[in-house]
């Protein structure tokens, strides 16, 4: 639909026309003629691009009224860069009206300006929510005759938490007003915010809900966190006519990035909130001139750009919220213009890809990155279409031209060539040659993809572990463990089952030995780390392959020694040790049936408190139950043959720590009733069942 048809006023169309715009997009051509028709709220949700400025712009500049000297329509935006924007657009399309005036309020300038220039006489205000609550509160703008507030960008409003000022300045406007939001997404707050501040408004979508841009086309690629700055260089030079905003998660990011870019002689800047508003005015306006290929910006910095001929947008990290993805990936692709959206993410964040297919309703590309060979063809083909693009200004050059021909006889035509292209090439020539490697790991997700699923894990082995949960170990400190000693980058790890007292974890059955062999000799922790393929049984299993009496090392003793509990150096599966379905079986666990002649609890406290025994007669204690026990103290020298009970006990807790200790822990025996299996350290009070 041509803009002719919208029944605009003559003077807007004129403006239009100023400005290039012969037809309307999707959004003009469905908003316009509604909000003209007849006066109502609107909900607009719209991909960033695709011309909602003049969709709420031309309909309140055509209900203006010119007789009327006060302030009629409101327009708020979360950032000073939008606030900027939308005025000056608005400023273009209402050149050709007389009488109004169209001022920008925002925070980072000088207040009193803005208010003096309140005080001559604004039509339309657009401005930030802190910066326009401070002017209302000081009483120098009345909003009492407005007849419509904008809202643009509503959801980054709300993520940035100006919900408490927007309530603050539509306190200050009339009942009768009419409300326009405008969004990129729809979550559930901006529905929350439509109830309080609408009446039965119209909606509008262009699209599906938080769908992405129809023109923009979607890569990943998957990096190691740690190369992610190289893997950026690497992209940046595999398209040299590159024109791109680069977004950081952080402000310190965003400047980190821009200096290590700036460093390595690339033609970049940085865009953030720390920056003052001279600084980032500048940078904004080099960018828009293109003398900046390349802009680091954060998200929120990034909302007043309105640049239509953006190549690429790259994103260092994912954001936060995947809806704001939505917005970054619109800073390409617009004005019905084509662009690619870049993500460098982790294997650890590719889960996060699927989440933002979901919701932009657009798939993602998996790209590998390029190699130093392919970026130096590329840089090359590129030079050569410079040179034959070059505009000859022949009349200027003919002074000179007889020294250049003089200076450059020696070189053949071939020779000429190279040393031209040579001299914008070399510096890409000279990097990549010794270039850092950079490992893809998007080829290891190919590997893995082609291998299919981990069901068949042929290449695979289980190496057990004697670390565990009680060693402090995480799968972090495994994966460490194994880069620290075995050293080899190839190698990859597949499944890590980590349990209490050991470990398995999968690597590919070619570095087995080598990793038996490396981790011999490996310490963790002051812990001597012992290593060796484990059986054919999944993880998950109870019985866990080698034999366990070698696991636990000589801090806590062989098995075989620990009497009371069988001898056994494995323990087996379940069924080994007659374990079934529930509590089965028990009647079959005859190598622990010794169990049963430890004594009762009141057997245990009558030992506790010494009722047990004569006191006087240390080794004629008539009660002294040896099964229940264990050997005779007195008898085997552990207690004093003349102490007693409680100076045998004092003696023997000073070899565990004190008798202080000990005694405490006969008291708190003593309170609850616990019972436990040797002295000085009760155990769990038993449960009933």
């Amino acid at each position: 639909m041509k803009f002719e048809e919208l029944n605009l006023k003559a003077e807007l169309l004129t403006a239009v026309s100023d400005l290039g715009f012969k037809e309307a997009m999707p959004v003009q051509e469905q908003v316009i003629p509604l909000l003209l028709e007849q006066p109502t709220d609107l909900i607009a949700l719209a991909q960033t691009g695709t011309g909602k400025t003049a969709a709420f712009g031309l309909p309140i500049l055509q209900r203006l009224d010119p007789t009327n000297r006060q302030v009629e329509a409101l327009v708020l935006s979360p950032t000073r860069e939008l606030c900027l924007q939308i005025a000056t657009d608005m400023e273009k399309m209402a050149a050709h009206l007389p009488g109004v005036k169209i001022g920008a309020v925002y925070g980072g300038a000088s207040i009193e300006r803005q208010m003096s220039e309140i005080e001559r006489g604004l039509k339309v205000v657009v401005a930030t929510p802190g910066r326009m609550l401070d002017i209302l509160r000081r009483g120098k703008l009345d909003l009492s005759h407005i007849n419509t507030v904008v809202f643009d960008e509503a959801d980054e409003m709300l993520h940035m938490g100006f919900r408490d000022e927007l309530d603050g300045i539509l306190a200050y406007t009339p009942q009768d007003k009419h409300t326009w939001l405008f969004s990129a997404t729809m979550p559930k707050e901006i529905r929350a915010m439509t109830g309080r501040y609408m009446t039965d408004p119209a909606e509008v979508t262009i699209g599906r809900r938080n769908e992405g841009s129809a023109n923009v086309t979607h890569h990943y690629y998957m990096v190691q966190a740690k190369e992610r700055y190289l893997a950026l260089k690497r992209i940046i030079d595999y398209y040299p006519e590159i024109y791109s905003i680069i977004f950081c998660r952080t402000r310190r990011e965003t400047q980190e990035v821009a200096e290590k870019l700036i460093q390595d002689g690339y033609n970049a800047d940085a865009l953030h909130g720390d920056l003052s508003q001279a600084q980032r005015d500048n940078a904004m306006s080099r960018f828009r001139l293109k003398n900046l290929q390349l802009l680091v910006a954060t998200d929120v910095a990034a909302r007043g750009l309105d640049v239509n001929n953006l190549t690429h947008v790259l994103n260092y990290n994912l954001p936060d919220d995947v809806e704001q993805y939505t917005h970054r990936s619109g800073r390409t692709g617009r004005a019905s213009a084509t662009g690619v959206s870049i993500a460098l993410i982790t294997t650890r964040e590719k889960s996060r890809i699927k989440e933002i297919e979901k919701t932009i309703h657009k798939s993602f590309e998996l790209k590998q990155l390029p190699s130093g060979e392919e970026i130096c063809g590329k840089q090359v083909l590129f030079q050569a279409e410079r040179m034959l693009g070059v505009d000859l200004a022949a009349e200027e050059l003919e002074t000179y031209l007889p020294a250049i021909y003089e200076k450059l006889q020696p070189l053949s035509k071939e020779e000429l060539i190279q040393r031209f292209v040579a001299l914008e090439f070399n510096r890409f020539l000279n990097y990549y040659r010794n270039a850092p490697e950079v490992r893809d790991m998007s080829v290891e997700a190919t590997r893995e993809k082609r291998s299919g699923d981990r069901g068949d894990r042929g290449d695979f082995v289980r190496l057990f572990i004697n670390l565990g949960h009680m060693d402090g170990i995480k799968p972090q400190n495994l994966i460490g463990l194994l880069n620290d000693y075995v050293k080899d980058r190839d190698m990859r790890v597949g499944r890590i089952d980590l349990r209490k007292t050991c470990s398995f974890v999968e690597i590919p059955s070619v570095y087995a030995g080598q990793a038996v062999q490396a981790l011999g000799g490996a310490v963790y922790k002051d812990r001597k780390v012992f290593a060796e393929v484990a059986n054919g049984q999944e993880p998950g299993e109870r019985g866990d392959g080698p034999d366990r009496s070698k696991r636990r090392g000589g801090a806590y003793g062989e098995r075989a020694e620990r009497a009371g509990r069988g001898e056994h150096p494995g323990r087996g599966g379940r069924k080994e040790r007659g374990e079934h379905d529930g509590y089965a079986g028990r009647s079959e666990r005859t190598d622990r049936s010794e169990r049963k002649s430890r004594g009762g609890k009141k057997d245990w406290m009558a030992f506790v408190d010494g009722s047990a025994w004569d006191k006087s007669e240390p080794k004629g204690k008539k009660a002294w139950n040896k099964e229940a026990w264990g050997e005779d103290p007195w008898a085997s020298g552990a207690w004093p043959q003349d102490g007693g009970w409680n100076d045998g006990w004092e003696k023997g807790a000073k070899k565990k720590g004190g008798a202080k200790r000990a005694q405490k822990a006969v008291d708190k025996a003593r309170q609850t009733g616990g019972y436990g299996r040797s002295a000085g350290k009760p155990a769990r009070k038993s449960k009933k069942r």
